[in-house]
């Protein structure tokens, strides 16, 4: 009852705050997309100083709060991975929509991330694991979905899906993304489980047999003299 109610107060808060204060990024030097090679040539001079390892870790901020130095380099990089799960760490471990330092609220700055650039699978995915933590399930279903047509043979993202249709109880959409998850290699049996426990798991059908692996003739071989 108090992971809901904090789970819908948070929710409550991210979405007002959001509306009031949450302006688009815009690229200077350094800075920009943190997949893109190019824009990543200024990302050590930003590293250096605000995210060490140990502010990635939560443990002591460099400049000040660690919610600053989170902060600056989601400014600079907004769609840095690693900074964007530790943001939302900070805001899960503080129970805060906004932790101290922060200049925008953590959704803000996920929105800021997909915004700038929509082609991100891995943003979507760690703002997906956000909201689940929080209670957004439905918006998190949203974020997965575009992650998966995206990209269609990550794993990851099927097998989170398959979680997600699990706790609605679709068990159809559930096993259809399992099957996928697990013939594109996914290797925990968490989703299989579950299925198995709701009565709802099938196992695959063996794959067909092609004409190139199938066992030829055997090679007579002759008698020796």
């Amino acid at each position: 009852m108090k992971h809901c109610l904090f789970a819908c107060a948070l929710a409550a808060c991210c979405a007002s705050a959001d509306a009031a204060d949450c302006p688009p990024y815009v690229k200077h030097t350094p800075g920009g997309d943190y997949t893109s090679a190019e824009d990543r040539s200024g990302l050590t001079v930003v590293e250096k100083f605000h995210f060490s390892r140990a502010v990635e870790t939560l443990t002591q901020g460099m400049t000040g709060s660690l919610g600053a130095d989170i902060s600056y380099t989601l400014e600079h990089f907004p769609n840095h991975h690693r900074a964007l799960a530790s943001m939302a760490k900070l805001g899960l471990r503080l129970k805060s929509a906004q932790p101290p330092g922060a200049r925008y609220t953590v959704s803000c700055y996920f929105e800021r991330a997909i915004a700038f650039a929509p082609h991100d699978v891995t943003a979507r995915m760690v703002y997906g694991s956000y909201l689940l933590s929080t209670g957004q399930d439905a918006t998190a279903l949203e974020q997965l979905d575009a992650a998966s047509r995206l990209a269609p043979e990550q794993a990851t993202i099927q097998y989170n899906l398959g979680l997600m249709y699990v706790k609605k109880k679709e068990y159809d959409k559930a096993s259809a993304h399992a099957q996928k998850a697990y013939a594109l290699g996914f290797p925990l049996p968490g989703l299989k489980n579950k299925l198995k426990a709701a009565g709802k798991w099938r196992e695959p059908p063996p794959a067909p047999i092609s004409e190139d692996t199938q066992p030829s003739e055997p090679i007579p071989v002759p008698p020796s003299k």
